[in-house]
């Protein structure tokens, strides 16, 4: 088990004062048999009013409306939890599933629904190739839990990690052709890549631990803002957590904080203000995963 602090702060910034839209954050993680809330505190200046929801994944997300305008707009969200993620586990996977190919159970289909299904284009197969190519390498049948571990190493050391402070991601196919892309430009990716091969998967957004206090540990590629990663379901296992990012299998280093069918589903924090584009000066983002004494 590891007591962790997470403080996640976001700044916004323009040349006089605007008036502010309602604002959605994801920044609460859910309570869950490998993590529980001891606690949360969200403040936002100028005062708002914040009331709670869930999305239709029962992520929570806090909805801020402000009734004041401001030069300055910011959000700091403070977290403390116990989290019991297990590292590289040897997860348990029904016997019909553990070599691939397999079917889903009838009974679970419907529930799974569009996380099986491929969502964006990709006109020549090359994403559904590149899957494929792993899969041609093992052979088939071929043990599944070996099949997803080798793509998900490939993503991490086939593809240079580029840090990008654009909102969204590249397309699967783009991310292929580059070579390179963030966190949530690995997680996409592979969650298509998967999906091409019939596996279900969705995709999660959180935080990274990364026990960097030793000056030989350089510590995993995402830490220090929010990350990305995603999960794939496996009869007898269930979701199991996927990081291309830094070629992790198991939650040991992951915090979930939204789990959704799209990344377009899961952006930390997104609203509007009533002004000029100019008026816009830029965002920081600072987050800080810490250990907890005691």
């Amino acid at each position: 088990m590891q007591a962790l602090e997470i403080v996640h702060t976001t700044v916004y910034r323009y040349a006089r004062p605007v008036a502010f839209g309602e604002h959605q954050a994801m920044f609460r993680p859910r309570d869950s048999h490998d993590l529980r809330l001891l606690s949360t505190a969200l403040s936002i200046s100028p005062g708002a009013t914040v009331r709670w929801m869930h999305d239709v994944f029962s992520n929570s997300i806090a909805i801020a409306s402000f009734s004041e305008p401001a030069a300055e707009l910011s959000f700091e969200s403070r977290i403390t939890l116990e989290h019991y993620g297990v590292e590289d586990p040897d997860f348990p996977v029904a016997e019909f599933a553990r070599t691939y190919p397999f079917s889903y159970p009838a009974d679970q289909v419907p529930d799974l629904g569009r996380t099986i299904e491929v969502h964006y284009e990709d006109p020549d197969h090359k994403v559904l190739s590149w899957a494929r190519g792993f899969v041609e390498e093992a052979g088939v049948p071929c043990d599944t839990r070996d099949l997803l571990r080798a793509i998900n190493a490939a993503v991490k050391d086939r593809f240079d990690y580029q840090a990008r402070d654009e909102p969204g991601c590249q397309t699967p196919v783009e991310t292929l052709a580059k070579g390179s892309g963030s966190c949530r430009d690995f997680a996409l990716f592979m969650m298509e890549a998967v999906r091409s091969l019939g596996f279900a998967a969705r995709f999660v957004s959180g935080y990274l631990y990364s026990p960097a206090n030793d000056p030989a540990d350089e510590g995993f590629r995402g830490a220090g803002a929010t990350h990305a990663w995603l999960q794939v379901f496996l009869p007898g296992a269930g979701w199991v957590e996927f990081d291309p990012t830094n070629g992790l299998v198991g939650g040991t280093n992951l915090i979930r904080v939204a789990v959704t069918r799209d990344p377009t589903q899961a952006v930390p924090l997104k609203g509007s203000y009533a002004g000029d584009k100019n008026d816009y000066l830029g965002m920081a983002v600072t987050v800080t995963v810490r250990t907890l004494e005691g």
